[in-house]
């Protein structure tokens, strides 16, 4: 009876999973199909959700139409800037918080995640006047420093380096290492599946930046992807195939790094620098 109800809870359960997957997957695969339809399919009655004259015109139009290059290269400049530092900042912050013991440190990280409970937009008006009075508007800078500093990238290390022994660390100090040292050499690469994990989000959340671009940014040469997306959408009409298409391409890069990276995401040992 037990092995019965067991196999019933697994079913029902991966029956779910296959729902709950198939409808996130579902608009993903609607953007795709649909761009690979010709402009007098798009808004055909009855709909169809598999195109009757498949075409690759689309790309080809998105990708002669669109500067690309320009808007990938912007955009990579501000996603693998702001991931470097990101994952650098967060990393010292959380080992301070996970492994210096002072209560004043404990205050921060309390004030820290309060701030995790604050729209964005609240934050928005006041960093963009610090952007002014520093001379980084329509700048790529500009949308680099305001977003190093992360609540849970601090978190996610803090973490996962309270998990560490302390005995590991003590040990290193005997044999000589100052603390930069302990850091970089030992906590830095025990830490790396959340330093790839932090990466990943960090690269995502840049590339797909919209609000805080679409402010800093004037300058047509310096958009990123995302505002070169909504460029396209016009006051009194759109250019579906242009941005079915455009919307694709501009998916690649984020699903080669998710493929590329997945596998550390899971692959943790926080005692792999210990030995039995």
């Amino acid at each position: 009876m037990t092995k019965l109800n067991d196999r019933f809870s697994t079913v029902m359960l991966t029956t779910a999973l296959v729902i709950v997957a198939l409808m996130y997957l579902f608009p993903i695969i609607w953007l795709l199909l649909s761009s690979l339809k010709p402009g007098s399919e798009l808004f055909s009655y009855p709909l169809n959700i598999l195109p009757e004259n498949p075409t690759i015109d689309g790309y080809i139009y998105s990708w002669a139409t669109m500067a690309f290059i320009k808007y990938f290269a912007n955009t990579l400049i501000v996603a693998i800037v702001t991931t470097l530092l990101t994952v650098l900042a967060s990393a010292t912050c959380g080992f301070a918080l996970a492994k210096y013991n002072y209560k004043w440190l404990q205050v921060f990280f309390i004030c820290m995640l309060a701030t995790t409970m604050l729209p964005t937009e609240v934050i928005m008006t006041p960093t963009f006047s610090v952007i002014l009075e520093l001379g980084l508007y329509d700048s790529l800078a500009g949308l680099i420093i305001p977003s190093i500093n992360t609540a849970t990238g601090i978190f996610m290390f803090r973490q996962y380096f309270i998990t560490v022994p302390n005995d590991l660390i003590e040990s290193a100090r005997i044999d000589g290492a100052n603390e930069g040292r302990i850091f970089f050499n030992l906590m830095l690469p025990i830490a790396k599946p959340v330093v790839i994990t932090l990466a990943i989000f960090s690269f995502q959340w840049r590339w797909n930046d919209y609000i805080w671009p679409l402010i800093v940014l004037s300058d047509p040469n310096k958009y990123t992807v995302q505002i070169a997306l909504r460029s396209i959408v016009g006051a009194d009409n759109i250019d579906w195939v242009l941005l079915l298409s455009s919307s694709i391409i501009s998916l690649v890069p984020m699903i080669l790094i998710f493929i590329v990276f997945q596998r550390y995401i899971m692959d943790t040992s926080a005692t792999s620098g210990l030995k039995g």
